[in-house]
């Protein structure tokens, strides 16, 4: 459920509540980005989950759900440190703020080269659906739901 209703951004809710929000996703791109494990990790609650299958499935890849911020941390910057080069780049979020609960929408070009051979690539433009809870005042990511509009380059060769 994507945030797309017209009042999201301006009916009573705090501007910082929305700057924080949108941090959580910009923690979690640059710690790839930097394979700063804590960095990464301060994204996510403990009990986070990472649903990558709605992309993953435009290349015909069928990776499991991530759960744990844990595992997530684990997962994706064991995948990729020493052999998957990134950049992440967040556009156009969207933040619907209800209490101590939000949701984020955004647009996320993701650049991954394999660190020995840079022609061996896949730019991905991914849309992010992430449900938050506050954490006094920072928000983290609960639920992370990406789906994939479109890529080049060749996944198969970055993700396995």
């Amino acid at each position: 459920m994507y945030v797309t209703e017209t009042t999201a951004l301006t009916t009573g809710t705090d501007p910082r509540d929305r700057v924080e929000a949108i941090d959580a996703l910009y923690r979690f791109a640059l710690g790839q980005d930097l394979k700063d494990a804590e960095l990464f990790g301060s994204a996510f609650t403990a009990d986070a989950t990472l649903d990558f299958r709605p992309a993953a499935a435009r290349w015909g890849a069928e990776p499991p759900v991530m759960t744990g911020r844990d595992a997530i941390v684990t997962t994706i910057l064991g995948s990729f440190t020493g052999r998957v080069d990134t950049t992440h780049q967040v556009a156009n979020p969207r933040v619907a703020v209800d209490g101590d609960t939000a949701r984020l929408t955004a647009l996320v070009e993701a650049q991954h080269l394999l660190t020995a051979d840079h022609s061996a690539h896949a730019l991905l433009k991914n849309l992010y659906d992430v449900e938050l809870v506050r954490d006094g005042d920072r928000w983290l990511m609960r639920h992370v739901r990406i789906a994939n509009i479109w890529y080049t380059g060749d996944p198969g060769a970055v993700f396995g």
